[in-house]
Parts: C-alpha cells; structure tokens; sequence
C-alpha cells in the first residue's frame, strides 16, 4: 500500500468529508474502511441540521453554529464533484419546549406559539402540554447526501479501500505504520473517523465512545396531511422528506438504547414511536409503514466529540463521537480537524473536544 499524508479509518460521513478538505489542500489522502463507506450512523440518521436543540449540550453550540455557515459551500463542492445536487428538504422546526416556559401567571414566554399561532402553521398538530416554537432550521436526506459523498470522493486522488480492516496503528518517528488486512500502510498522520468503533482500536485504555442504539421508521403520509416542516419533541421528531421525489415520505425517530452493536428492530420499539407520533399528528396512526431500521450513534459521556490528537501518540488523532449531530457537525469537522492537521489555528477553540 502507497505511502500518503494523512491515512483516515472509517469511511462514514466524517471520514470522507475530512478525506475531502484535505485532498481540497492539497494532501494525498488515503482511506481505510472496515466494510462498505456509508452505510452506518451516516445513512441511519433523520437529517436534521439541529444547532438549537435543546438536548445538545451548550458547549457544542460555537461547532455546530459553524457548521451550519460551512453546509452551503459543502453542499457545493459534492454537487461540483459528483454532479449529484443535495437540497433542503425543510427550512423550520416546530420544536417544543418544556412547560415551564409558560410562567405562573399563563403568560407565554417570547418565541413561544400562540395556541391560534400554532393552528395556523399546522392545522392537524394536537399539542397537548407541548409548547411550541418556531425556529430556523433545515434538514436534508442522509441518504442523497452519502450517494453525493461518495461519487465526490471517488471522483478525486482519494485512495479508498473497503472491506479492510485496520489492525493497529503506531506511529514511528515522524510517521505512522497502520496495519491493515490488505498490507502496511504509511502515512505522515493517522486520524480515526471510526464512530462508534473508536474505542476498539484506540491506543487509550479507557476511550468512552460507545454506540448508543436508535431504531426508526418511514410512513408514508396521507394527502391530507402536507407536512413542510420538522415537528421535534424531546421523546419523537418527525421529519418530512418534502424535497423529494416522494413528498409524502416521512421519518419518524428516535430510541435512545444501550444495546451494544445490536442493530436489532424491534415491532414493539417501532410501535411506540408511531404512538408518540400520533399523538402529536393523527393522521400518522394510519399512515402506512415504508421501513424501520437502526443505527449505532457513536457517544461519549458528556455528548460531545472527540477532536485533537491523541495524547502520547504523535501524528495520530481522533475525530468521533459525534453522537446524534453527526449529520450537522460533519463540515465543521472536517474543516477544523483539517486545519489541526495542517498546523493552522483551528476556526472554533476545541478545548471542549
């Protein structure tokens, strides 16, 4: 296997997007997938570019706000590259907040929906203790993405291997030896993308990254109800695919399990989540069922990624965890791990990461 400047394991969105960047510099860029690129938490995701979640812990706004003014230019490069086009399927969320934004005396907080408000921009919603806010917020189909990611990336210099695992890495001098099951390959640095599968091949004894299982389902919606934007809970979002060939598609996530690297679906799990659905939108209790499935999110304790090198290991780093943002986070990811790796000042201070 031929030398290269940076060697990256794992061929999921942040692997390949780094893979981009650098190559975009100038790099020669080799990576090494354990099976086929894209077909893990990449492709399992809903989509959503949510910045404002409020489950996401505070630290990872600044990455996260700035991930969303690199998603243009992003989005460019794969459609120059790969003549596949990716668009938004969604520009707003109606995201509920918890009700003690409503104070004692019934006033609404300011950005909070009037119940005639609400009514207006989604007749069918029934919001029952929920309050509601509209905000900003696109969403894009994973799966159009990773279709336009990886005609990108094979339309460059990037030398890509599937179906290889790599067996350890260590770095020699001013280099890293990474063993594979195709042959040696040495690279001037090392980045692990692997997800949830970090910690398994990490030099760190004790590397918290761990798959935490999320199981959901598409429906398809009927004519009555057109849905055009995201409706997010802390329990269900439901996310419309209002951009695409089938507008009436519709998925409907997530579990948040601690199940190992089981990937297993379950009736019951899925049968939940149309019932929370419901109860926010009717029409989706009767609303046939596309598919279900499950994906493995790579998390860490405090939900946030893992960015920088790798601590006694020169010219190796991580970049993983990106637990349920790594659909947003891949741009910013990309462009300031690309920026470490060249010895430029990183874009967002990764003292958090």
């Amino acid at each position: 296997m031929a030398h290269s400047d940076i060697c990256i394991a794992g061929a999921g969105i942040m692997g390949l997007s780094l893979a981009l960047e650098l190559h975009h510099r100038g790099l020669r860029v080799t990576v090494v997938e354990q099976g086929a690129p894209l077909l893990e938490a990449s492709t399992a995701a809903a989509g959503m570019l949510a910045a404002g979640d409020h489950d996401n812990p505070p630290q990872l706004r600044p990455l996260a706000d700035f991930s969303l003014t690199l998603y243009p230019s992003y989005l460019e490069r794969l459609h120059a590259l790969s003549r596949i086009p990716v668009s938004f399927h969604t520009s707003t969320t109606l995201q509920a907040l918890p009700a003690h934004e409503a104070d004692s005396t019934g006033v609404l907080s300011p950005g909070i929906l009037s119940p005639d408000d609400l009514h207006r921009i989604l007749p069918q919603l029934t919001p029952g203790e929920h309050r509601f806010q509209l905000i900003e917020e696109h969403s894009l189909d994973p799966r159009q993405l990773a279709t336009s990611l990886i005609a990108a990336v094979r339309s460059t210099s990037i030398d890509l291997h599937t179906q290889t695992h790599v067996l350890s890495a260590c770095s020699i001098g001013e280099s890293v030896e990474v063993h594979t099951s195709a042959g040696i390959l040495h690279a001037a640095q090392f980045v692990d993308c692997t997800g949830s599968w970090a910690a398994a091949s990490s030099p760190l004894p004790h590397l918290n990254v761990a798959p935490r299982k999320g199981q959901m389902l598409a429906v398809s919606l009927p004519p009555s109800l057109v849905l055009r934007s995201v409706v997010r809970t802390s329990s269900v979002y439901i996310v419309p695919r209002a951009a695409g060939p089938d507008t009436t598609r519709t998925i409907i996530g997530a579990t948040i399990e601690d199940a190992g690297f089981d990937k297993t679906v379950h009736a019951h799990d899925i049968a939940h989540l149309r019932d929370i659905a419901a109860s926010l939108l009717p029409e989706i209790a009767y609303a046939p069922q596309l598919e279900a499935w499950a994906g493995l999110r790579p998390a860490t304790p405090d939900g946030l990624p893992l960015l920088g090198p790798i601590p006694g290991q020169p010219n190796r780093f991580l970049a993983t965890g990106h637990y349920r943002n790594g659909i947003l986070l891949a741009p910013a990811t990309a462009y300031v791990m690309a920026q470490l790796l060249t010895g430029e000042r990183t874009s967002v201070d990764l003292t958090a990461y």
